[in-house]
């Protein structure tokens, strides 16, 4: 009997049939069948949420594992906070909601992001001024080079701007359990991301009721689409498709002296300093400088998003092909008139970037 295609597994709706798909619903039985492949030299695909991953249309010629492992535990830490030990399969926008419910705070300006739990700490999830690296303390994984289940800190997770230790290898490290430490307050963190801080009327740096803050947040991220809605085909997507770019200082400079001789002498892109003396820019601002509009592409196929131009939609016909297409036009057009190259966000497989 065939299997289902990826493409009903995945949040692009992207991907053709894989030669095995099974199901893990506990860690012992995720182990078993990761190891058994991984004896057997047989290709393999965790998945779980499927929202941060792009399939070729010919499928995966090897066994897809589904991670559907539940389980939440918690544990009172001796300075006040309170650990939660969370299986990789669990929903994380539903653990947000949970820790929003029971007032803990650390999470909440990272409510409506699609995917599971075991997939946060990989690309070190972020929005509006969190990350997971702030309150992960621990991660529980398989090394599959080695067979051994090890307990990395936060420190030996070498967590950074949209990247872990866990991203870099990918094929090494299987994320079962991930635990964090959160505050137990009904105050949100220090808000830190203008956009959210101007949607909740209130300074940068200050908080606000952590029930306000999720709200505010899934309402920006319906207004980009960035909230799944079967009704609504900008997302359709696997989120932000390309990494906001971290240059060194000296590129930098000479991005913005050439944005400034194609755009005008008053122009300045935006710059966040970051560690290293390096500059972090707005790959949304380069896409649109360079000439790509909202609902640039296929109206029935591969389009911009009309909210987000960070957003890559299946609008109902789309293959993986037509949206690698498009993604190498943005990131082609972008370096012809910048200089800077985009990275794709999203984990490809079986299909070349």
């Amino acid at each position: 009997m065939s299997t289902p295609p990826l493409s009903e597994l995945t949040t692009l709706r992207l991907g053709g049939p894989a030669a095995r798909i099974v199901t893990a619903e506990d860690d012992d039985a995720l182990l078993e069948l990761v190891r058994a492949a991984d004896a057997a030299q047989e290709p393999l695909l965790v998945l779980a949420g499927g929202s941060n991953v792009v399939v070729a249309d010919e499928g995966f010629a090897g066994t897809v594992v589904r991670v559907a492992t539940r389980g939440v535990r918690s544990f009172a830490m001796s300075d006040g906070r309170l650990q939660l030990d969370v299986a990789a399969g669990e929903s994380w926008d539903a653990l947000v909601a949970a820790c929003v419910e029971q007032e803990l705070s650390g999470v909440e300006a990272l409510s409506g992001i699609p995917g599971s739990v075991g997939a946060t700490p990989i690309q070190n999830v972020g929005a509006y001024g969190q990350e997971v690296a702030d309150v992960i303390v621990g991660v529980r994984a398989l090394d599959r080079l080695s067979g051994d289940v090890h307990e990395l800190d936060n420190e030996a997770c070498l967590f950074d701007y949209r990247s872990s230790i866990f991203k870099r290898d990918p094929r090494r490290w299987l994320v079962l359990r991930v635990r964090f430490a959160l505050e137990r307050t009904p105050a949100s963190e220090p808000v830190r991301y203008s956009e959210l801080a101007r949607q909740l009327g209130i300074a940068e740096g200050k908080r606000a009721p952590l029930a306000q803050v999720r709200e505010a947040v899934l309402a920006l991220r319906r207004g980009k689409g960035m909230v799944l809605d079967p009704a609504d085909p900008d997302t359709i997507s696997a989120g932000s498709f390309f990494t906001n770019p971290i240059l060194r200082a000296r590129d930098f400079d000479a991005f913005a002296r050439r944005a400034a001789e194609r755009l005008g002498a008053d122009v300045r892109p935006p710059a966040w300093p970051v560690e290293d003396r390096a500059v972090k820019t707005s790959a949304a601002w380069l896409i649109e400088r360079a000439g790509f509009r909202r609902g640039h592409g296929n109206p029935r196929g591969i389009a911009i998003s009309s909210k987000h131009t960070l957003a890559l939609t299946n609008r109902g016909a789309g293959t993986t092909t037509e949206l690698v297409a498009l993604a190498r036009e943005i990131a082609g057009g972008v370096q012809e008139a910048f200089g800077v190259q985009l990275m794709p966000e999203p984990v490809f497989v079986g299909q070349e970037w």
